[in-house]
């Protein structure tokens, strides 16, 4: 919601003179709204489980991260190059707090991208035991015999 905002006050904007900074925060603040959206909809529709050679928690680590790192660029880049109007001050403010959120989430996705890390690297261990204990109990069954014997 923060970056559709923030794309609403940059939209708002009829001049300017070095336009790159203004230019550069329009890019990412639609973009951040657009791939964030399309990620929301996946999971709310519970289609990322139709992909599962994907890994989501990753891939949303990911776009978190860089739309918070972007966010930063894009504000501190608008608020050194505006002209003070309020469309553009607006566009800083909304910029920093979804910079901010995106932050927060960056955070939560990383605590959720190690705990499914751990939780399937333990399941690879505990089936590589069982694997393990099979293969050896196969040597103590009698019904099946050996090919070197």
């Amino acid at each position: 919601v923060l970056a559709l905002i923030a794309f609403i006050c940059i939209e708002t904007i009829m001049e300017c003179s070095p336009c790159e900074g203004l230019y550069f925060f329009e890019f990412v603040s639609c973009s951040a709204l657009v791939v964030t959206g399309v990620l929301l909809l996946m999971f709310s529709l519970n289609l990322h489980t139709r992909i599962p050679q994907i890994n989501w928690n990753l891939t949303d680590l990911v776009n978190t991260g860089l739309s918070t790192f972007f966010f930063f660029i894009a504000s501190v880049v608008l608020a050194a190059l505006n002209h003070k109007t309020g469309a553009e001050i607006a566009a800083v403010i909304f910029g920093f707090l979804a910079m901010a959120v995106y932050a927060v989430n960056t955070y939560l996705a990383i605590k959720k991208w190690r705990m499914s890390s751990r939780q399937q690297s333990s399941r690879q261990t505990s089936d590589y035991i069982r694997a393990r204990t099979e293969s050896r109990e196969v040597d103590h069954r009698p019904e099946i015999q050996r090919l070197d014997a």
